[in-house]
Protein backbone atom coordinates (compact mmCIF):
# COMPACT_ATOMS: atom_id res chain seq x y z
CA UNK A 1 0.00 0.00 0.00
CA UNK A 2 1.26 3.35 -0.88
CA UNK A 3 0.97 6.28 1.42
CA UNK A 4 -1.18 9.18 0.22
CA UNK A 5 1.11 11.70 -1.33
CA UNK A 6 0.73 15.18 -2.75
CA UNK A 7 -0.38 13.71 -6.07
CA UNK A 8 -3.61 12.49 -4.43
CA UNK A 9 -4.64 16.04 -3.49
CA UNK A 10 -6.67 17.78 -6.21
CA UNK A 11 -4.63 20.44 -7.93
CA UNK A 12 -7.13 23.20 -7.16
CA UNK A 13 -7.05 22.35 -3.43
CA UNK A 14 -3.27 22.11 -3.22
CA UNK A 15 -1.93 25.12 -1.26
CA UNK A 16 1.13 25.20 -3.55
CA UNK A 17 -1.07 25.65 -6.59
CA UNK A 18 -1.47 29.15 -7.99
CA UNK A 19 -4.73 28.34 -9.69
CA UNK A 20 -7.89 29.80 -8.15
CA UNK A 21 -10.21 27.39 -6.40
CA UNK A 22 -13.07 26.04 -8.40
CA UNK A 23 -16.32 27.89 -8.00
CA UNK A 24 -19.23 25.63 -7.32
CA UNK A 25 -22.75 26.28 -8.57
CA UNK A 26 -24.43 28.57 -6.07
CA UNK A 27 -27.95 28.06 -4.85
CA UNK A 28 -30.28 31.02 -4.47
CA UNK A 29 -30.04 30.63 -0.69
CA UNK A 30 -26.24 30.75 -0.65
CA UNK A 31 -26.22 33.68 -3.08
CA UNK A 32 -28.49 35.75 -0.84
CA UNK A 33 -26.46 34.73 2.20
CA UNK A 34 -23.29 35.93 0.47
CA UNK A 35 -24.92 39.27 -0.42
CA UNK A 36 -26.02 39.77 3.18
CA UNK A 37 -22.52 38.93 4.43
CA UNK A 38 -20.98 41.52 2.12
CA UNK A 39 -23.50 44.12 3.33
CA UNK A 40 -22.63 43.44 6.97
CA UNK A 41 -18.89 43.67 6.37
CA UNK A 42 -19.11 47.47 6.15
CA UNK A 43 -22.36 48.75 7.71
CA UNK A 44 -21.35 52.40 7.25
CA UNK A 45 -21.25 51.98 3.49
CA UNK A 46 -24.20 53.52 1.63
CA UNK A 47 -26.57 51.23 -0.19
CA UNK A 48 -27.37 52.01 -3.78
CA UNK A 49 -30.77 50.54 -4.55
CA UNK A 50 -31.74 50.35 -8.21
CA UNK A 51 -34.56 52.64 -9.23
CA UNK A 52 -37.77 50.83 -10.08
CA UNK A 53 -38.41 50.38 -13.76
CA UNK A 54 -40.95 52.78 -15.22
CA UNK A 55 -44.03 51.12 -16.67
CA UNK A 56 -43.98 50.91 -20.42
CA UNK A 57 -46.48 53.15 -22.12
CA UNK A 58 -47.06 54.28 -25.67
CA UNK A 59 -45.46 57.62 -24.78
CA UNK A 60 -42.23 55.82 -23.78
CA UNK A 61 -41.97 54.00 -27.09
CA UNK A 62 -40.48 55.60 -30.11
CA UNK A 63 -43.01 56.69 -32.70
CA UNK A 64 -43.27 54.68 -35.90
CA UNK A 65 -41.20 56.14 -38.71
CA UNK A 66 -42.90 58.72 -40.91
CA UNK A 67 -40.96 57.72 -44.01
CA UNK A 68 -39.74 54.18 -44.55
CA UNK A 69 -36.71 54.16 -46.80
CA UNK A 70 -35.38 51.25 -48.78
CA UNK A 71 -38.62 49.30 -48.92
CA UNK A 72 -38.31 46.11 -50.87
CA UNK A 73 -41.11 44.80 -52.98
CA UNK A 74 -42.35 41.22 -52.95
CA UNK A 75 -40.51 40.40 -56.18
CA UNK A 76 -37.17 41.77 -55.05
CA UNK A 77 -34.58 39.40 -53.65
CA UNK A 78 -34.28 40.28 -49.99
CA UNK A 79 -30.99 39.61 -48.27
CA UNK A 80 -30.67 37.41 -45.22
CA UNK A 81 -30.52 40.45 -42.91
CA UNK A 82 -33.78 41.94 -44.15
CA UNK A 83 -35.83 39.24 -42.49
CA UNK A 84 -34.54 40.25 -39.04
CA UNK A 85 -35.13 43.93 -39.78
CA UNK A 86 -38.69 43.12 -40.75
CA UNK A 87 -39.24 40.99 -37.63
CA UNK A 88 -37.86 43.73 -35.36
CA UNK A 89 -40.09 46.39 -36.91
CA UNK A 90 -43.11 44.10 -36.71
CA UNK A 91 -42.35 43.31 -33.04
CA UNK A 92 -42.08 47.04 -32.23
CA UNK A 93 -45.39 47.75 -33.96
CA UNK A 94 -47.19 44.90 -32.21
CA UNK A 95 -45.81 46.07 -28.88
CA UNK A 96 -47.04 49.61 -29.58
CA UNK A 97 -50.52 48.33 -30.51
CA UNK A 98 -50.65 46.08 -27.44
CA UNK A 99 -49.77 48.97 -25.12
CA UNK A 100 -52.37 51.19 -26.78
CA UNK A 101 -55.02 48.48 -26.24
CA UNK A 102 -53.94 48.05 -22.61
CA UNK A 103 -54.35 51.79 -22.01
CA UNK A 104 -57.84 51.73 -23.54
CA UNK A 105 -58.82 48.71 -21.43
CA UNK A 106 -57.41 50.34 -18.28
CA UNK A 107 -59.39 53.53 -18.89
CA UNK A 108 -62.55 51.49 -19.49
CA UNK A 109 -62.01 49.49 -16.29
CA UNK A 110 -61.34 52.66 -14.29
CA UNK A 111 -64.51 54.31 -15.63
CA UNK A 112 -66.58 51.22 -14.79
CA UNK A 113 -65.07 51.04 -11.29
CA UNK A 114 -65.79 54.72 -10.66
CA UNK A 115 -69.37 54.22 -11.85
CA UNK A 116 -69.85 51.23 -9.51
CA UNK A 117 -68.30 53.14 -6.60
CA UNK A 118 -70.58 56.14 -7.15
CA UNK A 119 -73.60 53.81 -7.38
CA UNK A 120 -72.62 52.14 -4.08
CA UNK A 121 -72.12 55.56 -2.44
CA UNK A 122 -75.53 56.71 -3.68
CA UNK A 123 -77.24 53.56 -2.36
CA UNK A 124 -75.49 53.92 1.00
CA UNK A 125 -76.50 57.58 1.24
CA UNK A 126 -80.12 56.73 0.42
CA UNK A 127 -80.21 53.98 3.02
CA UNK A 128 -78.62 56.22 5.64
CA UNK A 129 -81.10 58.99 4.89
CA UNK A 130 -84.02 56.55 5.10
CA UNK A 131 -82.80 55.22 8.46
CA UNK A 132 -82.24 58.74 9.77
CA UNK A 133 -85.80 59.75 8.86
CA UNK A 134 -87.15 56.61 10.49
CA UNK A 135 -85.20 57.30 13.70
CA UNK A 136 -86.39 60.91 13.79
CA UNK A 137 -89.99 59.80 13.25
CA UNK A 138 -89.67 57.23 16.02
CA UNK A 139 -88.10 59.79 18.34
CA UNK A 140 -90.79 62.39 17.63
CA UNK A 141 -93.56 59.84 18.34
CA UNK A 142 -91.89 58.98 21.65
CA UNK A 143 -91.81 62.65 22.70
CA UNK A 144 -95.51 63.12 21.93
CA UNK A 145 -96.38 60.29 24.34
CA UNK A 146 -97.74 57.84 21.83
CA UNK A 147 -96.38 54.39 21.28
CA UNK A 148 -95.18 53.35 24.74
CA UNK A 149 -92.42 54.41 27.08
CA UNK A 150 -89.52 53.53 24.81
CA UNK A 151 -90.77 55.63 21.92
CA UNK A 152 -91.44 52.65 19.70
CA UNK A 153 -94.48 51.51 17.83
CA UNK A 154 -97.37 50.22 19.94
CA UNK A 155 -96.97 46.74 18.51
CA UNK A 156 -93.19 46.64 18.95
CA UNK A 157 -93.41 44.93 22.34
CA UNK A 158 -95.72 42.24 23.60
CA UNK A 159 -98.19 43.23 26.32
CA UNK A 160 -96.72 42.53 29.76
CA UNK A 161 -99.86 42.76 31.92
CA UNK A 162 -99.98 39.88 34.36
CA UNK A 163 -97.94 37.66 32.06
CA UNK A 164 -95.04 35.91 33.81
CA UNK A 165 -91.75 35.50 32.04
CA UNK A 166 -91.14 32.11 30.41
CA UNK A 167 -89.42 29.71 32.77
CA UNK A 168 -90.50 31.55 35.93
CA UNK A 169 -92.25 29.77 38.80
CA UNK A 170 -95.76 30.97 39.61
CA UNK A 171 -98.25 29.69 42.18
CA UNK A 172 -100.76 27.29 40.70
CA UNK A 173 -104.37 28.39 40.89
CA UNK A 174 -106.81 26.23 42.74
CA UNK A 175 -109.35 24.30 40.71
CA UNK A 176 -112.31 25.87 42.48
CA UNK A 177 -110.88 29.37 42.56
CA UNK A 178 -110.89 29.39 46.41
CA UNK A 179 -107.72 29.97 48.33
CA UNK A 180 -106.18 27.05 50.18
CA UNK A 181 -104.65 27.36 53.61
CA UNK A 182 -102.07 24.64 52.98
CA UNK A 183 -98.83 24.79 51.01
CA UNK A 184 -99.21 26.49 47.67
CA UNK A 185 -98.37 24.41 44.62
CA UNK A 186 -95.91 26.03 42.22
CA UNK A 187 -95.81 25.47 38.48
CA UNK A 188 -93.36 26.57 35.80
CA UNK A 189 -94.42 28.83 32.94
CA UNK A 190 -93.61 27.11 29.64
CA UNK A 191 -91.16 28.87 27.37
CA UNK A 192 -87.64 28.83 26.03
CA UNK A 193 -84.79 29.53 28.42
CA UNK A 194 -81.39 30.42 27.06
CA UNK A 195 -78.48 29.94 29.45
CA UNK A 196 -75.24 31.77 28.75
CA UNK A 197 -72.23 29.53 28.98
CA UNK A 198 -69.41 30.81 31.14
Amino acid sequence: MSEPGPESVPTSADPRSKRPTKRRAVTPHSEVAHQIETLFKDPSKDLHLPTPAKPRTVANLSAPPEIVTNVQGSSAGAGSGEFHVYKASRRREYERLRLMQEEVDQEKNNAQWEKEREEARRRDAEKTEKNRKRREKKKSKGKKGGGGGNGGEPMDTAPTKDVPAPGSMVPAEANDGDATDGPVAVQEVPGVIIHDED
